[in-house]
């Protein structure tokens, strides 16, 4: 999420929305922001509804797995980056500043 936060500014000028969802309360999720200083929406999938629905729910953890997703305005999923790949989020943050996203 800080590597994310660094970027921002090359993301809000594709006209980029960060979003951040965890598992984790609402007021846990502030805290966290708050402690790591990333000003984008943290959002809270209490109860994991979503986690789920995108398939990165894992039974054995009780947890999501850490995924980065590009999603268009359709809705649609244009790039993700999973587990170890998320750390660094260069490949989402270059997708969002490829022409075609831009218009």
């Amino acid at each position: 999420m800080q590597a994310l936060q660094q970027d921002l500014k090359r993301l809000d000028a594709t006209d980029t929305q960060v979003l951040g969802v965890s598992m984790d309360s609402p007021y846990a999720n502030k805290a966290f922001a708050d402690q790591i200083r990333v000003t984008f929406p943290l959002l809270s999938d209490w109860g994991g509804d979503v986690t789920r629905e995108y398939g990165i729910y894992v039974d054995k953890y009780k947890a999501a797995r850490r995924v980065n997703f590009l999603i268009g305005k359709d809705g649609k999923i244009l790039e993700e980056q999973v587990d170890r790949d998320a750390i660094d989020p260069t490949k989402i943050v270059d997708a969002c500043e490829r022409p075609k996203l831009k218009n």
